[in-house]
């Protein structure tokens, strides 16, 4: 049996980048998602990388399986994302297809703060969620109906294991009466393609240079040509459910929200915007929905906090709300009705 432990597999992957070796390597686990190992790579001189493995089981309680290829076409949107926008991505040194290894950068945490982490602490820095959308919106735009990227990313079959079923299919399947209104959203979303996605932009995912502010969107594995409204939508769900989270900070995250949303449609073409909102509006309740009922839920909501993002999303899921503001000013009023019980 072929030895693939990182101690075998670092040697060849340092070469390939052209990284010579002196003395050990020390590789040491690192804090990340569900679906890879991450490890830090200490060389004899002193120098950090980061190294990265997909994992075929998912680290969640069900039984969720992902193919290890997307490891191959998360290095494909990091390194076209970081040609888009310089420093939107961590820099890709090497790849190991085989084994579905990515060598990367190391962004140490004195010089790189966690978005997740700095909401979660009640920092909530109104530049970060614009300097994202911006990001994120170049993103899109440089990749908007573009055929060759198309062709790059085929991987329906990727966003559908890692994202549509986990988070929209198995969600229908815990309500039967949202069912067909919640998988036709997923038919819609598989359906579009328009730009090149990141499928995961989460503030779990998304560190904040602390030297200019600008954001790094790290773990790409769900890149997928389709419908740029999952992105945006999966962003903004995150600071809606902060924001029922954090009652006191309710008001800030729902107006970065609101900015969030704005700067990152001005970069579709006009007649291209209001197809994009009403999509982005059509996901954001059911994505809120998933989060506390689907194969991932977030683990920060208390159970009745939990049930606040049900009555919330719910009633948006049964009559899709026209526009991304509309959702905002329905959690902001659900956690007001809240704050009053």
């Amino acid at each position: 049996m072929a030895d693939d432990s990182w101690e075998a597999v670092l040697p060849a992957m340092l070469a390939s980048a052209g990284i010579a070796v002196h003395g050990r390597i020390d590789v040491e686990p690192l804090t990340g998602g569900v679906s890879s190992d991450i490890v830090g790579i200490r060389l004899g001189d002193g120098r950090l990388l980061c190294a990265k493995r997909a994992l075929r089981k998912l680290k969640v309680a069900g039984d969720w399986q992902a193919p290890l290829e997307r490891n191959h076409y998360e290095i494909a949107w990091l390194r076209r994302a970081g040609t888009i926008v310089p420093g939107a991505a961590p820099k890709v040194l090497a790849e190991d297809r085989e084994h579905g290894i990515a060598l990367l950068e190391y962004l140490p945490p004195e010089a790189f703060a966690l978005w997740k982490s700095e909401l979660l602490a009640g920092r909530a820095d109104p530049d970060v969620p614009v300097a994202v959308a911006e990001a994120l919106g170049r993103i899109h735009a440089a990749t908007l109906f573009d055929e060759d990227v198309a062709r790059e990313f085929p991987t329906d079959h990727l966003i559908d294991a890692l994202r549509l079923d986990p988070y929209l299919r198995f969600t229908a399947g815990r309500h039967p009466s949202l069912s067909r209104r919640i998988l036709g959203v997923l038919a819609t979303t598989a359906a579009t393609k328009m730009a090149l996605v990141h499928g995961d932009v989460s503030p779990k995912n998304i560190l904040v240079s602390r030297r200019d502010g600008h954001p790094v969107l790290l773990d790409a594995e769900c890149a997928w040509y389709g419908d740029p409204a999952f992105d945006g939508a999966f962003c903004l769900n995150h600071l809606l459910l902060k924001s029922v989270h954090m009652p006191a900070l309710a008001g800030r995250l729902l107006d970065q929200a609101g900015q969030f949303s704005v700067r990152w449609a001005a970069h579709f073409p006009a007649d291209l915007r209001e197809g994009l909102s009403s999509r982005t509006a059509a996901l954001l309740p059911c994505l809120m929905l998933a989060r506390v009922d689907g194969k991932s839920p977030v683990e920060y909501l208390a159970a009745g906090r939990q049930q606040l993002v049900r009555e919330i999303a719910m009633p948006l899921i049964a009559q899709p709300a026209d526009a991304v503001e509309d959702v905002v000013d329905a959690v902001a009023a659900g956690v007001g009705r809240h704050g009053e019980r």
